[in-house]
């Protein structure tokens, strides 16, 4: 009995160590990678080619941070933004006070990078790049020049030979900053336009097809004969649209170039106030391109999450830094240094 016994003890403690041994050998299940942190934006067409690039790169540089942005126009981010729906915004053209007022915290201004407004038409048998006035261009978008070789274009495009065809014109059918910089522009300088449709995000076109987003007019503008719209520089250069010189305060046809928009940022310089709501379009200087805008982001000052908080300040900081070097790239003009040293502070108003 006793040998058995042992025996059965040897039996079952050789068991427990075979066990014991299967057990170490099994590798432990590893734990699943967290989540990436996700920021959820939403706005403006006019910077979506560089907003696109810097995300990605972000990302590349912090995987642990996915930056979600959908390119739905200004006046969307604005709403978006205003119902709790998004992180941040994006607007080409700053919020007015009562827009600020509708928010549940304040909203903060902050410049990413300068761009600029184009006229673009098609007009068959036409490859020079014309030339425009912006009060032909504010009778145009009123409908009160329907012809390509009406006098008022003829007078500035000596030597072009335009056709006696019906003028198209193609504006933006959502809330759009890109329409709001090309407004307020038209308003300053035709006060028939300021007086009777005035600038805004969205305003009552007397005339025109409506495409959304700067793609939506790039697109309608190439595959309609006659037409003409406005777009970002971006969006004419992607898709290889022609696009016109137009006439400064003084006096000199430009056309639009980094060096014209940087023109264009220099002369109103001393006017960009604290919150960095400005508009430049029609600024003095003769080498300033006269329908130029700054593009923000919207941030809410109070961000409740402390994660999200921590990288949407970490992000501003790198896209006013290293991120201000993609600008040139993608036909944007970078922000001023003034700016730039300006906003670097401002993000400490972020709580």
């Amino acid at each position: 009995m006793k040998l058995s016994r042992s025996i059965t003890r040897i039996v079952l403690g050789s068991a427990l160590v075979a066990l014991g041994a299967g057990a170490s050998m099994k590798a432990p299940s590893a734990a699943p990678a967290p989540s990436p942190l996700l920021l959820n934006a939403a706005g403006a067409t006019f910077p979506y080619p560089i907003y696109s690039k810097w995300f990605t790169e972000y990302n590349r540089l912090h995987p642990d941070t996915q930056i979600n942005y959908n390119s739905i126009g200004s006046g969307g981010g604005i709403r978006q933004l205003q119902a709790g729906t998004v992180d941040f915004g994006a607007s080409d053209a700053p919020m007015t006070d009562q827009q600020l007022s509708q928010n549940k915290v304040p909203v903060l201004h902050f410049p990413t990078v300068l761009g600029a407004v184009v006229p673009t038409y098609n007009i068959e048998g036409v490859s020079q790049d014309l030339n425009f006035t912006g009060e032909a261009l504010a009778d145009i978008f009123m409908g009160k020049i329907t012809k390509w070789n009406d006098p008022a274009l003829a007078s500035v495009n000596k030597g072009v030979k335009l056709p006696d065809t019906d003028i198209v014109v193609v504006h933006r059918s959502d809330g759009s900053g890109t329409s709001f910089v090309w407004t307020d522009y038209l308003s300053k300088v035709s006060k028939e336009w300021e007086t009777k449709v005035g600038r805004n995000t969205s305003v009552n076109w007397p005339v025109g097809l409506g495409g959304k987003g700067n793609e939506g007019v790039s697109g309608l503008v190439k595959q309609t004969p006659g037409a003409i719209g406005y777009v970002e520089l971006i969006y004419a250069l992607q898709n290889k649209l022609p696009f016109g010189l137009v006439k400064n305060s003084a006096g000199v046809l430009e056309k639009a170039s980094l060096a014209g928009i940087t023109a264009a940022a220099a002369g109103k310089s001393k006017e960009i106030p604290a919150d960095f709501r400005v508009s430049i379009t029609d600024a003095p200087g003769k080498a300033a391109y006269p329908i130029c805008s700054f593009t923000y982001l919207l941030i809410p000052s109070k961000i409740d999450d402390p994660a999200k908080k921590t990288a949407i300040k970490d992000f501003l900081h790198w896209m006013l830094t290293d991120g201000q070097n993609d600008a040139e790239g993608l036909s944007y003009a970078r922000l001023p240094k003034d700016v730039v040293a300006r906003e670097l502070k401002a993000i400490a108003q972020i709580n």
